[in-house]
């Protein structure tokens, strides 16, 4: 490395560093080094090694140095083989990204326990950082800090980072509070048709918020002498609209009534958080939700959000995919209940330990072990409904364990517009799949997995089924550009291959 290299290294460093709130000390500890080391680093005056620069870039959760990083991520799995062993649970994406947004309401400091490191994550800190938000994961942990500013700057929005996530609309909640005026870039996120906001901004018209759309963002304007008269009646059970109202509502100091109110597990993790703010809310676990909130909130508070359900599902079916006995740990029992419930009536035999309490105090957890067999396909169809009823996010795994089923199954997705498509990709790697329309599929089974290359869907779920339908079958397969997966999980390769399985993540030079 020539001197002029090295310095522009070392200024990025420092940036990089000063950006995530950390001292020389700091950094040091976590590289374990010295200080001294690190302002030499930082002045350009050490050389370094690749391995020195990808360990500064992991504590800095920046890429400093890549091979081929302008191009996709791929996998390459080598299927065929049972897993065995025991796997942990992560916490909740989704909760995670309530939780994040919820961070606004608090002038205070957040620390949020074991939060799931995954791009969507990671877009919404992009987005938090770039309005003023000091953010810093906490040295050798999953724990973030979060800190915010005097006064949000909502005309320096990361406008790219907003685009790539849905959960930029659960800001209005929180920031109508914050701002008589102000923008949001339209969200984006998975692929699976058009989803009306609609929902959204009627109810947070109870809060005095009207918003038109113009050239690509949501412009907010709010009268903040209106406030909920009467309850707020939702027109869709769904999970987001119900968390921006509780968000909105979380610094109403009257009483908000929020009736068909989602009660799934990331509207109760957010509930939980609000009481920790000292937001009164009854009703949690319920379609109705009361909600008595506070003008100004300054606390310094910690969270951990429970673990996710839906991964635990994707888990449980990789299990059921490659005929394998695991011990999936710290399954959130509450809202898994319908979908073992079905599995149950499809032949599926497992064992569950005695109930325990998440890091939350709240949320029921047990230990799950798989028990291979034979399966058979359900008399009726299956579907999703709302919580308590079978989760629509775990509706694509059950295409995936209909396939490994003996008859035929027909799997009826009446939320989304189109996701049901993308679950005919299976038939690449063997499955029988008739698309019956935009929302039913027909699967028949058992399938002979075959290896192939496929572009991984555009739609979160569906991917991961791909892939998991791909550790199935023997030989090579190669699943391409799979950002969507990285969103909502954690190192899932590495953790399937501390299972037994053959997963390599690369990409093309």
């Amino acid at each position: 490395m020539t001197s002029t290299y090295l310095t522009r290294i070392g200024t990025l460093i420092r940036d990089a560093r000063r950006h995530k709130g950390m001292t020389q000390n700091e950094l040091a500890d976590s590289l374990g080094t010295s200080q001294s080391a690190v302002a030499r680093i930082e002045q350009g005056k050490q050389n370094l090694s690749l391995e020195m620069l990808a360990r500064i870039g992991e504590s800095l959760d920046s890429e400093f140095v890549s091979l081929g990083h302008s191009g996709p991520q791929h996998l390459r799995i080598i299927g065929g083989t049972p897993l065995s062993g025991s796997i942990d649970v992560k916490t909740s994406k989704n909760a995670a990204v309530a939780l994040l947004c919820a961070s606004l309401l608090n002038k205070g400091r957040t620390t949020l326990r074991n939060l799931a490191r995954i791009e969507e994550v990671n877009r919404i800190l992009e987005v938090l950082t770039s309005i003023g938000v000091r953010t810093r994961w906490l040295p050798d942990s999953n724990d973030l800090e979060i800190t915010p500013p005097a006064q949000l700057d909502l005309s320096a929005i990361d406008v790219a980072a907003a685009r790539r996530t849905r959960t930029v609309i659960m800001f209005l909640g929180p920031l109508l509070h914050e701002l008589d005026q102000f923008a949001l870039p339209y969200a984006g996120g998975c692929d699976l048709g058009t989803r009306t906001v609609e929902p959204h901004l009627a109810a947070l018209r109870s809060f005095g918020l009207g918003v038109t759309a113009t050239g690509g963002f949501y412009d907010a304007s709010v009268n903040h002498q209106i406030v909920p008269g009467k309850p707020i009646v939702l027109t869709e059970r769904g999970d987001t609209v119900t968390e921006n109202v509780l968000l909105a509502a979380a610094r109403n100091e009257g009483e908000t009534v929020i009736r068909n109110a989602s009660p799934n597990y990331m509207v109760q993790d957010l509930c939980f958080f609000l009481q920790e703010l000292g937001v009164e809310i009854e009703g949690i676990g319920t379609t109705t939700l009361t909600v008595r909130g506070r003008k100004d909130i300054d606390v310094d508070v910690e969270y951990s959000p429970s673990e996710d359900p839906i991964e635990a599902m994707s888990l449980l079916a990789a299990a059921v995919v490659t005929d394998s006995e695991i011990t999936i740990r710290r399954v959130p029992i509450e809202f898994l209940e319908i979908e073992l419930a079905t599995l149950e009536g499809m032949g599926m035999k497992y064992g569950i330990t005695d109930e325990y309490l998440s890091a939350n105090g709240r949320t029921r957890l047990v230990d799950l072990t798989t028990m291979p067999g034979p399966l058979h396909a359900p008399i009726d169809k299956i579907h999703p409904m709302p919580f308590p009823g079978l989760n629509i996010d775990n509706l694509p795994f059950f295409a995936l364990i209909a396939a490994c089923a003996e008859g035929t199954t027909m799997i009826h997705d009446w939320v989304y517009e189109n996701r049901a498509i993308y679950l005919t990709e299976l038939t690449k790697v063997g499955a029988k799949v008739q698309l019956l329309d935009p929302h039913r599929v027909m699967i028949e089974g058992p399938t002979r997995w075959r290896a192939a290359e496929v572009i991984c869907p555009p739609a979160l779920r569906p991917g991961v089924v791909v892939l998991l339908a791909m550790l199935a079958a023997p030989g090579t397969s190669v699943l391409r550009n799979v950002y969507v997966i990285n969103r909502g999980y954690e190192d899932l390769a590495e953790r399937l291959n501390a299972l037994g399985a053959t997963i390599e993540t690369f990409r093309d030079i």
